[in-house]
């Protein structure tokens, strides 16, 4: 079930919000629209600054994630004695001490897919800091038009990819709650994927980005 509910995510996401109505996708054309227009300005060091920003916000959960893994591996291959600790806890329901490593490398694995989406959006945000120092000064609008959709087509991959590293850490905390029993691990992960889909879909950020699409379309 948590598999399904992982990988099933995304594409269950699209499918309901058919191209419109939920953050991920009415962000694309906001992105889509900051990046034609900075290609249509003279100036670009305001463009520049705000991706900045989101390069170092994906390097810090980077790094947080680097730090949990490294957490979570420690627990993993503390052998005996971790599981003897973690036995001892009352709320804990562990059976065997190869059922708390699986649940503990379900965890870890959770937080590395999560390390590698980050990794890569950091990534394709280098390319595109790239594309804006890059862009023409020009007075063709067409050739502006196009080259900012072509920045687009890096930045839109750029940030869904940190999206999905974002996510990794309610699946993770989702497999972390396995630990509590099978009840437990049932109950969180249907939780998380009821919440981010009601944050997707009906919090008031989803609501605003919709109105910010159509004032763009």
């Amino acid at each position: 079930m948590f598999a399904l509910c992982w990988l099933a995510y995304e594409p269950l996401l699209k499918a309901l919000s058919r191209g419109k109505g939920a953050i991920n996708t009415d962000m694309q054309t906001v992105r889509t629209a900051w990046m034609v227009n900075m290609a249509g300005r003279e100036n670009r060091f305001m463009d520049g600054q705000l991706l900045s920003n989101a390069l170092n916000s994906a390097s810090f959960f980077a790094s947080s994630n680097l730090l949990l893994i490294a957490a979570t591996a420690g627990a993993l291959f503390g052998g005996e004695a971790t599981f003897r600790a973690v036995s001892s806890l009352t709320l804990i329901e562990t059976t065997t001490r190869t059922m708390l490593e699986i649940q503990l490398a379900l965890v870890m694995i959770s937080l590395a897919r999560g390390l590698l989406d980050f990794i890569w959006s950091i990534r394709q945000m280098n390319y595109c800091l790239a594309a804006i120092g890059a862009a023409p000064d020009t007075e063709d609008k067409a050739r502006e038009q196009a080259y900012g959709h072509a920045a687009a087509r890096l930045l839109n991959p750029a940030l869904t990819s940190f999206n999905t590293g974002v996510r990794g850490y309610y699946f993770a905390l989702a497999a972390a709650a396995w630990v509590f029993g099978p009840e437990a691990f049932i109950v969180a992960t249907v939780g998380a994927v009821g919440l981010l889909v009601w944050r997707q879909r009906k919090s008031p950020a989803s609501r605003a980005v919709a109105e910010l699409r159509r004032l763009l379309e």
